[in-house]
């Protein structure tokens, strides 16, 4: 599990959050205030916008799909 997470930090990282301590990134990423809704045939991860790493998870999520 530590090994995803240093992987994760070095590859969709940036910012403070880059250099951040697993229990950070466990905190502020992986316990994600969010709903998977099922839509046709595709499923998706709703974050609220009020969520204060909102941003920081979604440009995660944008770099993870530009990995080609």
């Amino acid at each position: 599990a530590i090994d995803l997470l240093c992987w994760m930090r070095l590859l969709l990282l940036d910012g403070p959050l880059a250099k951040a301590e697993p229990a950070t990134l466990r905190y502020r990423l992986l316990h994600a205030a969010a709903r998977l809704v099922k839509r046709s045939r595709y499923l998706i991860l709703r974050v609220p916008q009020t969520w204060p790493w909102a941003k920081e998870f979604a440009d995660a999520i944008n770099r993870v799909r530009a990995i080609p």
